[in-house]
């Protein structure tokens, strides 16, 4: 769990990262989506480490930069809960817990490539 995002729930705020790499998941419909891995998430403010890392789709506001791996990324974005794990509820099974990750990233910016 991501406990400094925890304490900021609700919070817009200005954060760093570096891209590390690109991916792919499957959405809701069962499209694959293309997604971007950011490490070393941290808040511009305070220069303190708020996630290892975090995974978001590659956006358009994404797309306009020209990503390698090792850029330093600035960006703001909205700290929300969420929640990560597995259901199946014929079995019974119930592996969820709750979770924070930074959504509707904007200002989107390489500060060092």
């Amino acid at each position: 769990m991501r406990k400094r995002l925890a304490t900021q729930e609700g919070e817009r705020k200005k954060f760093t990262a570096t891209f590390s790499r690109w991916g792919k998941k499957i959405n809701y419909n069962g499209y694959s989506e293309d997604t971007i891995l950011l490490i070393s998430i941290r808040d511009a403010t305070t220069n303190t480490v708020v996630a290892d890392h975090l995974w978001f789709s590659f956006s358009k506001s994404f797309e306009k930069l020209s990503l390698t791996e090792g850029a330093v990324l600035e960006f703001e974005a909205r700290v929300k809960a969420y929640t990560k794990g597995y259901e199946n509820k014929r079995y019974g099974i119930r592996n969820k817990t709750s979770d924070f990750k930074l959504s509707h990233p904007t200002k989107i910016k390489i500060i060092s490539a």
